[in-house]
């Protein structure tokens, strides 16, 4: 019943920045541990970060770590992917997710379970 719409996406140009937004609806996003996704075209679907609502730890994956950084506000129901120093192998359809936070397991554990809800998609371009 979680529904999640994401926003912010856009053409930016390398080593730009951009925020990219994720609001829910029909019910409390401090229940789920949230996470963002990633897919190019001709690509797997990718985890890009998560983060766990029972203490806001966070998974990256390598190839963005120390240029994103991903935040929520859960009283806002809302969720947030800063993305700095963008480079054009950052181009892709973003995704954010939800995943019912039964335990208290690792943000990674959240990335790879089965989601709950998804979002349709924003697109990030990055190009010059």
């Amino acid at each position: 019943q979680l529904q999640l719409v994401e926003s912010g996406g856009g053409l930016v140009q390398p080593g730009g920045s951009l925020r990219l937004s994720c609001a829910a609806t029909g019910g409390p996003l401090e229940n789920y541990a949230l996470g963002w996704f990633r897919q190019a075209p001709g690509k797997e679907r990718e985890a890009v970060s998560c983060i766990k609502s029972s203490d806001n730890s966070t998974y990256y994956a390598d190839s963005v770590k120390g240029r994103f950084t991903i935040s929520r506000d859960n009283a806002k129901n809302t969720m947030y992917l800063q993305m700095n120093s963008l480079k054009p192998e950052d181009t892709a359809l973003y995704y954010c997710t939800a995943t019912a936070e039964t335990y208290r397991l690792t943000p990674y554990y959240y990335c790879v379970a089965d989601k709950d809800s998804w979002g349709h998609g924003t697109q990030v371009t990055v190009s010059s």
